[in-house]
């Protein structure tokens, strides 16, 4: 999917975040989103997933020709942050059987795969609020992941992994590279040193309020 971004920007209250983002991620293309933090990388990739709404601009999306509108979107983007929530009563299956309810699953993927891929296996009926934070990360990540969406967005993907599982999430991001738009919210030069591009949100971000 190629989404262009014209002329954005965000504020809050009185306060603007950015101001000015004119940017095209191309179809299978992978971007970094740097800056600081309180930079807006999150906020960004929430407008783009169309969770959060913009101040100023328009945002196009195209898929195989064809223009998406805002709400036809979902099961088109898969996001992982360390901000959603997942559903703490819920076990691991039922959190999987529910997500992929609403999500569609890639091709010849199963749940016992994704299980055994981010190292769950044994915690099927484990319930998701006894899961440790680097667990519940991987999860998330399996969950955007595996999802079979034209466009991938990762924030902090590495938030509560521990060595082990950097290395994981590094293997197993690199294995969608050139099939789905992906852009990665990150600071951390590991998280994202495959990516062919960055997109530098302090350059649009205001020196004066206005």
């Amino acid at each position: 999917m190629k989404i262009s971004l014209n002329d954005i920007g965000k504020k809050f209250n009185r306060q603007w975040v950015f101001k000015g983002i004119s940017y095209t991620f191309h179809s299978g293309s992978a971007t970094a989103l740097v800056g600081n933090n309180g930079s807006g990388k999150s906020t960004l990739l929430q407008i783009i997933d169309n969770y959060q709404t913009y101040s100023r601009g328009s945002i196009s999306y195209v898929l195989k020709g064809e223009v998406i509108s805002e709400e036809n979107l979902v099961g088109k983007i898969a996001l992982a942050a360390p901000y959603l929530e997942l559903l703490d009563d819920f076990t691991l299956l039922e959190m999987l059987r529910f997500h992929f309810t609403i999500m569609p699953l890639q091709e010849g993927i199963t749940l016992a795969h994704m299980i055994n891929s981010c190292g769950l296996n044994g915690q099927e009926n484990k319930y998701i609020k006894h899961f440790s934070s680097g667990m519940k990360q991987r999860l998330k990540l399996v969950m955007a992941i595996y999802a079979d969406t034209p466009v991938l967005l990762l924030d902090e993907p590495c938030s509560n992994l521990d060595e082990q599982g950097i290395a994981w999430y590094r293997n197993l991001v690199q294995t969608q590279l050139g099939k789905r738009t992906l852009l990665i919210a990150s600071n951390q030069l590991f998280e994202y040193d495959f990516c062919e591009a960055k997109l530098s949100i302090i350059d649009f971000k205001p020196a004066v309020v206005s």
